[in-house]
């Protein structure tokens, strides 16, 4: 069950937080209030963290420092150090601000708080499928193993996310460019061109005189412009980071053909793969379903997931349920069919989410290498327009002169 981080009061006044599973938030208030609290604020403990201003700019922790943090902290639990031990001896060996989570962390898990819903109150540092994946190895008592294939996990999908900020950084780099040559020319170069072409008293090329209009809109409203990118930035970084804006973005990523086939595969992967791992690491299917639900990412997929956990738990039948989602391609419902009957589940779940991650590698790679000449084209068709733009009026005056 997902985990929310609450805030509530005794019938004396005293305030009292913490966190607590359950189905959903008004499940957590329910169970608050049988425990004889009043809740007052109830969220998701992964998507907490203060303020929208505080969680912009709150220090950001470095992928390479969470990785060795999970490989020593598997390596110090499989040689039979205890948890809180080896949470300490970990704390001594990062800086800040990384320190002052694990402090933080440590703290929380002396005083008999879950790891889990300690790592979920700083959502900087552990991504929601991290925290999901240690409260697994916390309920089956193979927190070492699991936080080695988690290891692996942050390793693929980082190197996927390289491959693609490579692929894209040049294109970005020459955009950036270009934009700055754009704004350069529309601010200063164009508006002194204006009146020389001006003096002329001849009709402007359509193209030139889109570029004049573009300029003049710029050189008078550009501190308006600029506010309002800024206003904008703010505005829809705080939307999107809401329950409706990430919704409406989820669903909106699986109405675009190209993002909606990365999106439904990056979830096949996703649970398969983790799903496979929790039931070869023991944890019963009921638990594990709940877990790997909330590990996908988009919501919209998460709810049809949801769906079928509920069916699968009532009447078995895993593969059947999971094609009925639409989700899982033919091919990969007759795998995860097979293993079922066989009874090699979690060996296929596992082959499945290998196969799909290597076709979504496949995928990333040869669309990266199609960026690079897509984007020097644009580059060279904006070039190509405003060397048009001013040359073209250029050479009508030097007509008017000659005759």
């Amino acid at each position: 069950m997902p985990l929310y981080k609450y805030k509530s009061f005794t019938r004396s006044g005293k305030q009292v937080t913490g966190t607590i599973d359950a189905p959903s938030p008004q499940g957590a208030k329910d169970m608050l209030q049988g425990q004889g609290l009043m809740p007052v604020e109830v969220q998701l403990a992964s998507s907490t963290g203060g303020s929208f201003l505080s969680r912009l700019f709150a220090p950001k922790v470095e992928e390479k420092t969470v990785f060795a943090f999970t490989k020593q902290m598997s390596v110090l639990l499989r040689s039979g150090v205890p948890l809180v031990d080896s949470l300490e001896m970990l704390t001594e060996q990062f800086d800040q601000p990384f320190q002052g989570i694990l402090m933080s962390v440590t703290e929380g898990v002396k005083s008999g708080e879950p790891l889990a819903s300690q790592l979920a109150t700083h959502p900087t540092a552990f991504s929601n499928i991290y925290i999901q994946l240690v409260k697994a190895g916390e309920a089956s008592g193979k927190l070492d193993v699991i936080l080695m294939r988690l290891l692996e996990y942050m390793q693929r999908s980082s190197e996927t996310q390289k491959k693609v900020k490579k692929a894209t950084s040049k294109p970005i780099m020459m955009l950036g460019v270009v934009g700055a040559v754009v704004g350069l020319m529309l601010g200063f170069v164009v508006p002194r061109m204006s009146a020389m072409f001006a003096k002329t008293g001849k009709e402007l090329p359509g193209p030139t005189q889109l570029l004049m209009t573009l300029s003049g809109f710029l050189t008078n409203y550009y501190m308006l412009l600029l506010g309002s990118a800024i206003g904008f930035f703010f505005l829809f970084s705080h939307w999107k980071s809401t329950p409706s804006g990430i919704r409406t973005l989820d669903e909106l990523v699986l109405k675009v053909p190209l993002f909606s086939y990365f999106a439904k595969t990056k979830a096949v992967v996703q649970f398969s793969q983790t799903l496979g791992m929790l039931m070869e690491s023991g944890v019963n299917l009921s638990e594990a379903l709940d877990i790997v639900c909330n590990i996908v990412e988009n919501k919209v997929l998460t709810q049809k997931l949801q769906e079928a956990r509920d069916n699968i738990i009532k009447e078995g039948k895993i593969a059947r349920y999971l094609a009925a989602t639409g989700l899982f391609p033919k091919m990969a419902s007759y795998m995860i069919s097979t293993g079922e009957e066989s009874g090699k589940l979690a060996e296929m779940l596992l082959t499945v989410g290998k196969d799909y991650d290597a076709e979504l590698g496949e995928l990333t790679d040869s669309l990266t290498a199609k960026i690079d000449p897509i984007m020097t084209v644009v580059m060279g068709l904006i070039v190509l327009f405003i060397v048009a733009a001013i040359f073209l009026p250029m050479m009508q005056m030097g007509d008017i002169s000659g005759v």
